[in-house]
């Protein structure tokens, strides 16, 4: 059996009808719920018999075998930090190293590793932001940012995951932002935001850094008469230098799930 390393793995295996069978809107659909172990890959009753023994899921409950998948994914990169000199790798992303511990910011809040890979931080570390964050440490070259905003659609690895990540987030937090009327004032109080020149015409634009060499930019416009709300993010064009592209969405999925919970505390 094998484990599905992300949706698209599956969702290029698929015949992408968009036949609903599976009762899910779309393929993509079908295969992000697959990998969130919601669905199994025999619930599409086009895929050969093969496809589906190879990722058939096991006894674990779907929470289960998402932590376990977790775990091993951190315990892998907790391995390669371990061979990683934190000092050069300081150096290289403008980060701090003191006390055998390389820390850097995290949208504006300290988060530091040893050389024994373990994580340290005063807010709670959610694996999505401790596995892109160790990668950024193991594989970011630290380049400077390319002042050049693009669609994720438009990074070298972006394609293939652009329209999970516009379901997954760029939809998601629009949602928020139309009923939560504080969102963009909490990123700029809560998580060092910084309000940026109005890009393409936005009536809001925040710029927010998940990681110091990774900034991204959140667009709105505001609905009109006769026209939706609309919101897109954005990324240096410099971004997969400095962390590859399913990261990338993995911190971004991450932040939009942390914004559908604030707004779920203030009642909205």
């Amino acid at each position: 059996m094998s484990t599905l390393q992300n949706p698209m793995q599956l969702f290029k295996l698929l015949e992408k009808s968009n036949c609903r069978k599976c009762n899910e809107p779309t393929c993509l659909a079908f295969a992000a719920a697959v990998y969130q172990r919601k669905k199994e890959v025999g619930d599409c009753p086009h895929l050969a018999a093969e496809i589906v023994q190879r990722f058939q899921a096991t006894g674990d409950s779907p929470h289960q075998a998402i932590d376990t998948d977790r775990e091993k994914a951190l315990a892998e990169l907790k391995r390669k930090v371990n061979q990683v000199d934190l000092a050069s790798a300081a150096r290289r992303l403008g980060a701090t190293f003191a006390n055998n511990k390389l820390t850097l910011k995290v949208l504006g809040k300290d988060v530091s590793v040893d050389t024994d890979g373990n994580l340290f931080s005063d807010i709670h570390l959610h694996a999505w932001i401790a596995v892109p964050f160790l990668y950024y440490v193991i594989e970011g070259q630290g380049l400077d940012a390319a002042s050049e905003w693009v669609p994720l659609r438009e990074l070298k690895g972006g394609k293939n995951w652009y329209r999970l990540f516009s379901q997954r987030c760029e939809k998601p937090l629009k949602r928020v932002a139309d009923t939560y009327t504080e969102l963009f004032a909490d990123m700029l109080a809560l998580f060092a935001g910084k309000e940026a020149e109005a890009f393409r015409a936005s009536d809001i634009s925040i710029m927010l850094h998940p990681l110091p060499k990774l900034p991204m930019l959140i667009c709105y416009w505001k609905p009109e008469e006769g026209l939706e709300s609309e919101l897109n993010l954005f990324f240096d064009a410099a971004a997969e230098s400095n962390l590859n592209i399913e990261s990338i969405y993995t911190l971004c999925a991450g932040l939009v799930l942390m914004f559908e919970k604030l707004s779920l505390r203030h009642g909205i």
